[in-house]
């Protein structure tokens, strides 16, 4: 091609939105990608279903990033969850909402949002050129020229948008080199640490219950006692500790907190539907009704039959004691235990299995109506690289095309002007 008007650094789900909007802008487009491959990542997010976005109302929406949510408000408010699912359906993309307003392709195929978009793209006319890693940033009097590739080739442009994701699955590609670009350009970079990531604990109960998930249950974060952060849902526990959705949502609270120094403890309501008292008239219920069971016996009507052994122990209840022989203390005792089943956590998983990443280009530092550089002119960015984490639940891919969507089309329109 001949020298392109928009360069777009990553072929992700920001990159590849934004070279598509920029072609079909009247840009000149090249999009250039790392690896062998585009769309690695994108084609197992959401466990290999791609998680595309959520049916939340916008101010809602927009609290699942916390702070930083409301740089993304001017994005969101020119492409949103209806708009994306529109320009889904016109590729040929299906949709279906799940429960808690998820959305998925119909198909349950992230490979069919991926291929879809890559047509997409070439139709527009973008240049995508793979295995072409960026090395630097070009920039000269304060203003874009180009991008240098590993192995010194240049490629000149006014317009450079980086779209690079952050450091979570590695493997895909996303390694941290946009915040390497950046900062070589003097953009902050608010230290980057994995989030939606599995917790690790402290003991043997966690690989003891292995494979085990537990649904309706509240989990509390504690830190010195004090209740940090609460979520309610699904929860699952590993060899290592513990996962699952809200285990997920919770630990970007915990890393943060875990990076400060600081202990941390889960605290787990294994019955939320039930306050200490109805807890205790249904013990008292159980142990009338069934007297001449024995304790271990008599758990399987309250917990998994996985958990029985360490609730045994922890609780310090014989398991052959007969039901109408256990004392109002020890029934005290298991109905703490019921509301406060704690683990002590040790330690997070590393960006290899964190969904998303925290940190990145200060949002300070890029104008939130157009995604361009505050510092360079000519530059934009989309997706992970920028400071903006959410929630699991389809929020974090929703910023990524909506970024990349702004960014693509604010860099064709500046050049244009």
């Amino acid at each position: 091609m001949t020298q392109p008007q928009v360069i777009v650094v990553g072929a992700g789900a920001a990159g590849l939105m934004a070279a598509g909007q920029a072609a079909a802008q009247g840009a000149s487009t090249l999009l250039l990608e790392k690896m062998n491959r585009p769309a690695r990542k994108l084609r197992i997010t959401g466990k290999g279903r791609c998680n595309l976005t959520n049916v939340a109302a916008l101010d809602d929406f927009i609290a699942h990033f916390g702070p930083n949510g409301r740089f993304l408000r001017q994005a969101f408010s020119r492409f949103f969850s209806a708009e994306l699912v529109a320009f889904l359906q016109e590729l040929g993309v299906r949709t279906v909402t799940e429960c808690g307003g998820r959305v998925f392709p119909a198909s349950g195929q992230a490979v069919e949002v991926a291929d879809a978009l890559l047509r997409w793209v070439r139709e527009q006319g973008v240049t995508l050129r793979t295995g072409a890693p960026v090395a630097r940033l070009l920039v000269e009097e304060g203003r874009m020229v180009g991008v240098q590739v590993s192995g010194g080739e240049v490629h000149r442009s006014e317009a450079v948008i980086v779209a690079t994701g952050g450091a979570s699955y590695p493997a895909t590609g996303s390694t941290g080199d946009g915040y390497r670009l950046a900062e070589a350009v003097g953009h902050t970079i608010v230290p980057i640490r994995p989030v939606l990531v599995p917790l690790e604990t402290a003991g043997d109960v966690a690989p003891r219950l292995q494979g085990l998930s537990l649904r309706h249950v509240t989990v509390r974060v504690e830190v010195n006692g004090q209740k940090q952060a609460e979520a309610f849902g699904e929860m699952l526990f590993t060899h290592f500790g513990v996962s699952g959705p809200i285990i997920l949502t919770l630990s970007r609270q915990v890393v943060d907190t875990l990076r400060a120094g600081r202990r941390v403890s889960l605290s787990i309501d294994l019955k939320p539907a039930l306050d200490e008292r109805k807890l205790d008239t249904r013990l008292l219920r159980d142990l009338d009704a069934h007297g001449k069971q024995q304790f271990r016996t008599l758990l399987q009507g309250l917990l998994p039959r996985k958990l029985i052994p360490v609730c045994v122990e922890q609780v310090g209840i014989p398991p052959h004691k007969a039901a109408h022989q256990i004392t109002a203390q020890e029934r005290e005792r298991l109905r703490t235990w019921l509301k406060d089943f704690r683990l002590e956590v040790t330690g997070h998983r590393s960006f290899s299995e964190a969904i998303i990443t925290a940190g990145g280009v200060d949002t300070r530092e890029v104008d939130p109506r157009t995604m361009a550089s505050r510092l360079v002119q000519g530059l934009y960015f989309a997706g992970e690289v920028l400071d903006v984490d959410g929630d699991t639940g389809g929020y974090n891919l929703q910023a990524a095309f909506s970024t990349g969507w702004l960014a693509g089309r604010s860099a064709a329109r500046a050049l244009a002007a």
